[in-house]
């Protein structure tokens, strides 16, 4: 396993980070079985743990926080706060009111003193980004968490933040954690050259597309879209559609690629996630013991320039095919009012 320094932070995380959103009632609800995952991961040298409030409404932490008893001290611990944990008002987003009090209850549930990076899970316009610096810088002060950082955020925000963190000599978000894949590489245009300026650690998540580069998934085979990720979003695995042509012809060269290098697909997909030097590690979720096995493999794969280069010519840098599940939109792309004058103001003239 190699390691690497996560941003200016100085702690040194696995380049593989094991991710926890399947453990939990969402993907594998046996907690003694999760657990056996995560120590199979944790003997394979991966010493990075992420999770979030959010994953099976706080099951996931619950699992985590369990696993670590005893090699607490061995496992730099992510985890994340934003999204709505409950009914009501006020039990979500990046406020100072919110993230105090769920701080509280990750470490709770996560079972320790102190959480090695805290991270805002999405953008929130609603919150003043100086509030939300200002509750992180405290809670680092307080011992409470040891750094923090932000997830599948703009750039533009993220330079923000910075230039707010400096004018207010508060704290700066120390990573950044955004979708990256073999068909997702959008993020090379701006976010990952901002992040490697402000010497931030990234951590990537969806690495194999949601499942589309699982090695499954072929062009002229049939595809079960009622189960799995293809359940949640049939049009973005159905074959016969015209708009996923390109991506389905992307994927059978990259499998190609892999199968000229003796490995999977999967393999092919880690591995190129780690290449990018702006990259510190990437994040896998595996559901079974099967599937960490496999993550695993792909640790001692390096690309060499042909391999990258053919990448390259099936999927040009820059391009998503395959945009991230789960992935941010701004409000100016989801709230049609936002692009829209008033109509007295249209009609008027």
């Amino acid at each position: 396993m190699r390691y690497r320094t996560l941003g200016a932070t100085g702690i040194e995380v696995s380049v593989h980070c094991l991710g926890t959103m399947m453990f939990g009632a969402v993907g594998n609800p046996d907690h003694e079985d999760s657990a056996r995952i995560i120590h199979a991961a944790l003997d394979q040298g991966i010493n990075f743990v992420d999770t979030a409030d959010m994953y099976s409404s706080g099951e996931s932490e619950e699992i985590v926080g369990k696993a670590l008893k005893g090699r607490r001290d061995d496992v730099v611990l992510a985890t994340k706060v934003h999204f709505p944990m409950g009914e009501g008002p006020n039990r979500g987003g990046n406020s100072r009111r919110w993230i105090t009090h769920e701080v509280e209850q990750s470490l709770r549930r996560l079972g320790t003193d102190w959480i090695d990076l805290y991270q805002v899970h999405r953008p929130d316009h609603r919150t003043d980004v100086e509030e939300t610096l200002s509750v992180l810088t405290d809670l680092v002060r307080a011992g409470k968490i040891r750094a923090f950082g932000c997830s599948t955020f703009p750039a533009e925000d993220i330079v923000e933040a910075y230039h707010v963190a400096e004018r207010r000599g508060l704290g700066k978000f120390r990573t950044e954690q955004p979708p990256y894949s073999l068909l997702a590489r959008g993020i090379e245009r701006s976010l990952l050259p901002t992040t490697q300026r402000l010497t931030m650690g990234v951590l990537t998540w969806s690495p194999l597309a949601s499942g589309f580069l699982s090695g499954k998934i072929r062009k002229n085979q049939p595809v079960d879209l009622s189960v799995g990720r293809a359940a949640l979003t049939p049009f973005r695995f159905d074959p016969t559609i015209p708009s996923n042509a390109a991506k389905f012809d992307a994927l059978e060269q990259l499998i190609e690629v892999a199968e000229g290098l003796g490995r999977t697909l999967p393999e092919l997909a880690l591995a190129f996630a780690v290449t990018h030097p702006a990259v510190t590690s990437v994040i896998t979720g595996p559901r079974t013991m099967e599937h960490l096995d496999s993550t695993l493999k792909a640790a001692d794969l390096t690309l060499d320039d042909k391999t990258l280069d053919r990448i390259d010519e099936i999927v040009p840098p820059g391009t998503d095919l395959y945009p991230a599940d789960g992935a941010w939109r701004p409000v100016s792309l989801t709230d049609p009012t936002r692009r829209r004058r008033p109509v007295a103001e249209r009609s008027a003239g």
